[in-house]
């Protein structure tokens, strides 16, 4: 599967090699350049629909507000996540590791706010009720594993999902989820 990880990839200039790049505009630098946290997210648009390119536009802000209902209560936000996760297993990558993409908002993690100060976002598209692929997890793993390995202060205990960082906001990536296989899997 062109753009899916099913090795360990390269990280260069906090660049996935071998994934599809869609540079977003919703990014900014990180304050103080500190990386040693990761948020797993979910996503799909519409809700609990998959495939098509919308995850992609909406990052981008080139959402096709006309062509569903849902589109224009989320049309206005400009967010974006390092990294999505199709249910394919594809990577796609929205701004590099380095930089601080729009994907936490508010947010808390151990006493600090501003989580997107400090995190790397991944997206998996889905929903908190819908079971991940085996491909995700699969790409995942591997995604993880070279975040790991080139942002060594993210261990197994600073990785988290959104659901945990705005408890009160948030549910992603929700109870299907596999956190213990995940986490083994690592």
């Amino acid at each position: 599967m062109a753009g899916a990880c099913t090795v360990i990839p390269e990280i260069k200039d906090g660049w996935i090699k071998g994934v599809e790049i869609i540079p977003s505009p919703n990014f900014n630098h990180r304050p103080n350049g500190e990386i040693s946290l990761l948020i797993i997210h979910n996503i799909s648009l519409p809700p609990k629909q998959f495939g098509g390119n919308y995850v992609e536009s909406f990052f981008t802000n080139r959402l096709p507000v006309e062509e569903h209902p849902y589109f224009k209560e989320i049309v206005d936000l400009t967010v974006s996540s390092h990294l999505y996760v199709k249910r394919t297993g594809a990577v796609v990558q929205f701004v590099s590791l380095n930089e601080r993409a729009w994907h936490a908002g508010k947010s808390f993690f151990n006493g600090r706010e501003a989580c997107n100060d400090f995190s790397i976002g991944i997206e998996l598209e889905g929903a908190d009720d819908i079971p991940y692929t085996d491909e995700q997890y699969r790409s995942l793993k591997f995604l993880t594993m070279a975040i790991m390995r080139e942002y060594p202060k993210i261990t197994k205990d600073r990785i988290v999902g959104h659901e945990h960082v705005a408890p009160v906001r948030k549910t992603d990536p929700g109870v299907a989820f596999d956190w213990k296989r995940y986490l083994s899997d690592i």
